[in-house]
């Protein structure tokens, strides 16, 4: 059937997916995003490669999946966004995962950051606030296959203790105030990789748990949306 015989939204549609070759378009992501900003593990940039991360973005932006920018994923009481492939890219090299890690993702949005996670063979928590979009987030998982991945929906600054300890955490936003329920949640030895700050300021870091202190390191320059659940509250004024 010729594309221009289907009407309405079925055309622009089918229009995109012949438009837009989104293998092509994930080693480009790949090649020319995160390995020349410093990601050199292989399993991750594999697991990038693999991972359809169009298939995580909102219906209809499908071709805007592989940009270097961040991307409205979810739009209700509280605006979710998936970050930049190089800025996750890098945070989540950072959290050195291996097989069978327990990791719990925060802000997971529709779920691509699990994926990726899940492709690299660990146990995944995902957490998000609206349930909504933690629904939407179980769709998109099962659709690429990654059903092992445990959706919730709860405070994202409260974490999941159901699932704790765990040995990485992944929050997919930036920060303003340290989160101190999500280090309780660690293991021993345990990482958490975040965005800390806002506009030029924000930095992403580190933080590694050693028994009850939480050593604290700034990896690299990096800008996220800011999560309502960890801004810093504003002060009274007398």
């Amino acid at each position: 059937m010729h594309p221009g015989s289907i009407p309405g939204e079925a055309s622009n549609f089918y229009l995109r997916q012949f438009m837009v070759d989104f293998t092509q378009a994930r080693r480009m992501m790949v090649d020319c995003q995160l390995r020349t900003f410093d990601v050199n593990d292989i399993p991750l940039l594999d697991a990038m490669d693999d991972v359809p991360r169009e298939r995580f973005v909102l219906p209809g932006r499908e071709e805007l999946a592989y940009i270097d920018q961040d991307l409205l994923v979810g739009d209700g009481a509280e605006q979710r966004f998936m970050m930049t492939p190089m800025v996750l890219a890098r945070l989540i090299q950072a959290l050195d995962v291996e097989a069978g890690d327990k990791v719990l993702d925060v802000a997971c949005g529709r779920g691509y950051s699990s994926a990726v996670l899940a492709r690299l063979g660990a146990s995944v928590t995902a957490l998000e606030s609206d349930p909504a979009l933690a629904d939407t987030a179980k769709q998109c998982l099962s659709a690429v296959g990654a059903e092992g991945v445990i959706v919730e929906a709860g405070p994202l600054d409260q974490g999941w203790a159901g699932w704790a300890p765990y040995d990485a955490i992944l929050v997919n936003g930036a920060l303003e105030v340290r989160p101190d329920h999500l280090l309780q949640q660690l293991a021993e030895g345990g990482r958490l990789v975040c965005v800390k700050g806002r506009g030029r300021a924000a930095r992403a870091t580190i933080y590694v748990r050693s028994g009850e202190t939480f050593g604290e390191r700034t990896l690299f320059d990096a800008a996220a949306p800011l999560l309502p659940a960890f801004q810093l509250k504003p002060g009274f004024t007398f």
